[in-house]
């Protein structure tokens, strides 16, 4: 009986997929065709293709398998996998925004029409954009908190950059081996110490995503070595406590959270208080 459900679910995902190649070369690319010159009817479709049609396909497809494991990496907007988890500090919102302050790097505009054609035009033209936008990852049920970043070479097409969601240091402490966990939108109040869970990756140029072909920045695969630099760039400024880092299955205890679990390594370090700035009321 399960082999028959199995066959039957990816019969109807081929299906899904047969039908959104037949809507886009024969549906939206022949009536772009007939109005616009060649050119533009192939750059229509393509739009229409990479950011409506395929994403809501490959949702489909990811709801009829049933697709719900518990994530060690985040997720895009189509259910796919995005960047890993593999970093987790401690402390305020304001700690976390000093900590980078400190460190120079800029903390992320967020992601709109005004601040995506402003990035747009620097990716192309290569000019200065310092507190570009990020794509939209998912975690806990929930879209990044806040992320910040470093330009290489003062260039908007490659970038240190890191996103981080908030969770409750009462939530972490509570079993996390189901899914319902992963997809609890709350979020804690802003002046509350919290674990800060971090992905952490380095753009190096242009690419175009897995299966929808948006274009995106293409990334360094070792997220490893990202994670040490950011990790290393926090400890030289003096701006976390000492490290721990733990490998895939460990729990991570840290002060009361002693239940976080992670399928990659990840390291996880407690934010300095910082003496010099306003404090969260």
């Amino acid at each position: 009986m399960r082999l028959l459900k199995r066959l039957l679910q990816r019969l109807l995902v081929l299906v899904i997929g047969v039908v959104t190649a037949w809507l886009i070369v024969f549906v939206v690319f022949e009536n772009a065709d007939r109005r616009l010159p060649w050119f533009l009817a192939l750059l229509v479709t393509y739009g229409i293709a990479a950011y409506v049609i395929l994403p809501r396909a490959i949702r489909m497809g990811l709801k009829i398998l049933q697709r719900k494991s518990v994530p060690s990496y985040t997720i895009t907007g189509d259910g796919l996998p995005g960047d890993p988890v593999n970093i987790a500090l401690i402390g305020t919102l304001h700690e976390l925004r000093s900590a980078f302050a400190t460190l120079g790097w800029s903390e992320a505009d967020r992601l709109g029409l005004a601040s995506s054609w402003r990035m747009v035009r620097a990716f192309v033209l290569n000019s200065p954009y310092p507190t570009a936008p990020f794509s939209t990852l998912y975690l806990f049920g929930r879209r990044q908190d806040i992320g910040f970043q470093k330009a290489i070479d003062n260039s908007p097409r490659k970038r240190h950059h890191v996103r981080f969601w908030a969770l409750s240091l009462d939530r972490a402490e509570k079993t996390i081996g189901s899914v319902g966990f992963w997809l609890n939108t709350d979020r804690p109040p802003e002046d509350e110490r919290v674990v800060w869970v971090g992905a952490g990756t380095k753009d190096t140029g242009i690419s175009l995503t897995r299966l929808t072909f948006q274009i995106t920045h293409a990334t360094d695969s070792d997220t490893n070595l990202e994670r040490d630099f950011i990790i290393a760039e926090l400890s030289k400024h003096g701006v976390i406590a000492a490290t721990r880092q733990y490998r895939s299955g460990e729990i991570l205890p840290a002060k009361r959270v002693n239940h976080y679990i992670t399928d990659g390594d990840i390291t996880i370090a407690d934010l300095v208080a910082d003496r010099t700035g306003p404090r969260p009321a």
